[in-house]
């Protein structure tokens, strides 16, 4: 089992490579799930990209066969953004097109800040920049306090996914994956989303950065999306139509082809 270490634990981490021997190198691409989701919303991405970059996926802390911090464990957004790249420095990735959604996009965005010349060009799904801009944030502490888990992933989906936006088989699947995370781990992870302000060092992200959001998240408006847009030097921004907050499952076909035409276009590496 493929494992990156910390000094605060272990990371899970799988990489999928089908690039043919014979096919020019193109720099691989790290993925970073959100709370609640898990490394297998990205599969249906993997058609539309696997035959031209490896793909690198991992299970955040506090979720799945990764670490599980303790109740008092101090989580920090840094301390995110240095797991991102433990498991980039364990994969053999020096440089790599970075794509993060939810709070895997505010870490992206944190991560393209702290270290620059590793990231070629960043992805940004359903994520923001400014945490006091997530709604709906007291609503998950009430709905796990009084369902727990389960409670709060049959709200949680809701929000996620408008009716009939994903088959009943992959619905069933994804609830699984969400019940899994703990109480603590959502809360301290949330706590690391909501206590973040980037706007200010917008414009010090020069990578070319593609943006792709719900018309629809509960959580984070068009409105702060469009801010994001416009506080980037160099970005493309891609709104899905009858889309919430799980778009890069339940839209993950088009996600990812908006993906490749943006990477084949920049050609950065």
């Amino acid at each position: 089992m493929p494992l990156a270490d910390t000094a605060q634990g272990t990371l899970h981490y799988d990489v999928v490579d089908q690039v043919a021997p014979w096919r020019q190198k193109r720099l691989p691409i790290l993925f970073h799930h959100g709370i609640g989701a898990s490394p297998g919303i990205w599969a249906g991405w993997q058609p539309a990209l696997a035959d031209a970059f490896r793909l690198m996926t991992f299970d955040m802390r506090g979720y799945g066969r990764s670490t599980i911090p303790a109740e008092d464990f101090k989580w920090s957004l840094d301390l995110l953004v240095e797991d991102l790249f433990a498991v980039a420095d364990a994969a053999g990735a020096e440089r790599f097109h970075l794509v993060g959604e939810s709070i895997g996009g505010t870490v992206a965005l944190a991560a393209a800040l702290a270290r620059p010349g590793r990231i070629a060009t960043l992805t940004v799904s359903n994520g923001a920049h400014l945490g006091a801009s997530i709604q709906r944030v007291e609503a998950w502490r009430r709905q796990l306090d009084e369902g727990g888990s389960k409670g709060w992933s049959d709200a949680f989906l809701r929000d996620r996914f408008h009716d009939g936006a994903v088959s009943p088989e992959r619905l069933a699947w994804f609830a699984v994956e969400q019940e899994k995370w703990s109480r603590v781990s959502i809360l301290n992870a949330l706590g690391v989303l909501i206590g973040t302000d980037l706007t200010s060092r917008l414009p010090e992200i020069k990578c070319p950065t593609l943006l792709l959001h719900p018309d629809g998240s509960p959580f984070i408006p068009v409105s702060v999306m469009a801010d994001l847009f416009k506080g980037l030097p160099d970005a493309e921004l891609n709104v899905f139509g009858r889309s919430r907050h799980g778009l890069p499952f339940s839209h993950a076909v088009q996600c990812a082809q908006a993906l490749r035409s943006f990477l084949d276009s920049r050609r950065v590496d």
